[in-house]
């Protein structure tokens, strides 16, 4: 169940052009592919189904097993590369501009093959599975930091069911994906949906985990005045020590020409802030679900709202000031440009075939816990990246080795 099967020519070609720059995932996946290990196998997968995505499905497929795949977001799919993904794996289920009921019934379609695996984003369908009693389901993996906070939640409450392999952990996961990948593609969404100016500005970041340190950095690079919300104490500190402003968002909002959320937490930006936002203000959400803005607030409470431009919607608050929210609250790197860059994304995507490749051969010896990617895989892909970059690097010598396991003077 796709949109339109005729736009199939040009997702193809982004496909074959994100191929070309995700060499580590090939390399990875290779074994795989060729000795045809995930024979006889069901994958389900809920991703944003974009070109990056369909490249691991594609070579997922290729590696014997059935694939059905969803998004992982109502506003994220692109349908060109939806069409062409049907011609590639054995189901797409998935359309731009989902209503919230289709997006999940398109979940449950994926459960409803009764898949073996899954691998997901955000932990919906995971989550899913679970209250619905799908009993086919014998390990996933997980690719965000949001919905590897729900499954410890379910871990530690004992409702776990099956293995779930935590991959957003894994270093060559949040060290580049969530910081690099995050910083450089959120800039290129807002920057995509407003064509502004961001040099002299007044930029809040809210959240100074991985991925906001990632966006902070960046804009610092563009010339922005950044501003740090946190409520972690050692974070606004990290935040303070790197050079940021931090404030409380209710400070924050007053001067900020532009509010971006990267918490995973809801209702970061609301009514209290509203009522002191310096007019004019952009809001952006590099978070994982449309909760960090509170856009129910917007809507029943504005004014007057419009579509000024492609994913900028004006809304005019009860004062008479005026707020533009870019992409409906979702994600803006993925509703207003591609996401991700591919090369982060083969990163990623390699934990993500290798980490499935390991429940495969190991899930009747895991407990129902949630893990992190081996090392031994995560430090893998490190090599293969730096080997597709023609990098070399010193190993330790046998006598370094002993001296780092010795105590003695």
């Amino acid at each position: 169940m796709i949109k339109d099967p005729s736009l199939w020519p040009l997702g193809e070609k982004k496909i074959e052009w994100a191929k070309k720059f995700m060499p580590v995932l090939e390399r990875i996946s290779r074994d795989s592919r060729e000795k045809k290990k995930f024979k006889g196998l069901k994958v389900g997968i809920v991703l944003h189904l974009e070109a990056k995505t369909a490249v691991l499905a594609s070579y997922i497929q290729e590696a014997g097993a059935d694939v059905y795949i969803t998004s992982s977001n109502p506003e994220t799919t692109q349908d060109d590369v939806a069409a062409a993904l049907t011609r590639r794996v054995a189901g797409v289920y998935a359309w731009r501009g989902e209503s919230i009921k289709e997006y999940f019934e398109n979940i449950r379609r994926i459960l409803d093959k009764k898949p073996d695996f899954i691998i997901d984003d955000g932990a919906d369908c995971i989550v899913m599975a679970h209250q619905i009693n799908v009993d086919s389901i014998k390990g996933a993996t997980e690719e965000t930091t949001t919905g590897v906070r729900r499954l410890k939640i379910m871990e530690e409450e004992g409702v776990l069911k099956f293995p779930v392999i935590a991959v957003n952990d894994a270093k060559t996961k949040y060290l580049f994906d969530n910081r690099y990948g995050t910083g450089q593609s959120s800039i290129d969404g807002i920057l995509r949906a407003t064509n502004i100016l961001l040099a002299g500005k007044h930029v809040v970041v809210a959240g100074y985990g991985w991925v906001g340190r990632g966006i902070a950095m960046r804009l610092r690079g563009m010339g922005a005045k950044v501003i740090v919300t946190e409520v972690d104490p050692i974070k606004a500190l990290e935040a303070h020590m790197d050079g940021f402003e931090v404030m409380p968002m209710r400070e924050a909002a007053k001067i900020a020409d532009m509010i971006i959320t990267a918490t995973g937490v809801n209702k970061v930006v609301t009514e209290e802030h509203f009522e002191v936002i310096k007019d004019g203000c952009f809001l952006a959400n590099a978070g994982h679900f449309n909760v960090e803005i509170d856009v129910n607030w917007l809507e029943k409470n504005a004014i007057r709202k419009h579509e000024v431009r492609p994913n900028v919607t004006e809304y005019i608050l009860p004062n008479g000031r005026r707020v533009y929210l870019l992409a409906k609250g979702r994600l803006v790197n993925l509703v207003a440009a591609d996401g991700h860059p591919i090369e982060v994304m083969d990163l990623s995507f390699a934990g993500q075939f290798a980490a499935l490749e390991y429940l495969v051969e190991n899930y009747d010896k895991m407990e129902n816990k949630v893990y992190p990617l081996p090392k031994e895989l995560d430090e893998k892909i490190a090599w293969e990246k730096l080997k597709a970059e023609g990098i070399e690097i010193d190993r330790l010598k046998p006598e370094q080795i002993d001296y780092m396991k010795s105590w003695r003077i």
